[in-house]
């Protein structure tokens, strides 16, 4: 006899780390940055804050299943990680990082007093594809979305994902252990299957946070949100 699988919902304590200037301008860019596997938001606040800069509003959102990074059994001087999901549980962790995602927003939003179209999804490696996700599900939620050192989802070409108003930005490096350099040069002609506004680079080195990217991420960001009229005129 088989066993029988049964599913239900419980509440699930979710957590960001916020680091925000000491005098919040008018209609600040709030930035909502999600980490790679095995990472931590600690980590994801100091990589965007270096890469972004201290102006803005920065919100690290923390994965919601836990594990230690270190091999073997845990111990004292065990490190805290955390990821977004494994594929057996697929749909539930794309459900489950959508309702994270939106909560997030709406909370920033509420807090800082400022529309979608001065909101900024970011996310290296594991949560890129989710993020893409997101914003073809969810297509009025943020401006801006910037995708690093991950993919792009395999069903990003099927009829479920909505057209994308949101400015897309994605850096691949071309030694990734991951995303092989012929998968990884068919990411800018897919994601303009649903976004109109992609801007593609390829750097050189392997799948790590690139430290000198700001050169290209910053100029973008002031293109996309000075005004954000792109997004208003857009916007679902």
């Amino acid at each position: 006899m088989s066993p029988q699988q049964h599913t239900f919902p419980a509440a699930l304590e979710c957590r960001y780390l916020l680091q925000a200037p000491h005098n919040v301008a008018a209609n600040p860019l709030i930035v909502l940055a999600l980490h790679g596997y095995g990472s931590n938001p600690e980590a994801m606040l100091r990589l965007t804050t270096d890469l972004l800069g201290e102006e803005h509003v920065v919100a690290s959102l923390q994965a919601p299943n836990q594990h230690y990074g270190n091999l073997g059994l845990p111990n004292a001087e065990s490190v805290p990680a955390y990821n977004w999901g494994i594929r057996p549980h697929w749909d539930s962790a794309v459900r489950l990082h959508h309702d994270m995602v939106r909560q997030a927003l709406a909370d920033l939003r509420r807090q800082f007093d400022v529309g979608p179209e001065r909101c900024l999804l970011i996310g290296f490696s594991q949560p890129v594809g989710l993020n893409y996700r997101f914003v073809g599900t969810h297509p009025g939620e943020v401006a801006g979305i910037i995708g690093i050192c991950g993919g792009v989802p395999r069903d990003w070409e099927e009829d479920k994902y909505q057209p994308v108003p949101a400015a897309v930005l994605h850096i691949s490096r071309d030694q990734d252990e991951f995303y092989p350099l012929d998968v990884v040069s068919t990411f800018a002609d897919r994601l303009r299957r649903r976004a109109s506004d992609v801007e593609f680079h390829l750097l050189p080195g392997p799948h790590r946070f690139p430290s000198k990217a700001g050169e290209i991420v910053r100029p973008w960001m002031e293109r996309v949100f000075s005004g954000s009229k792109g997004f208003t005129a857009l916007k679902l």
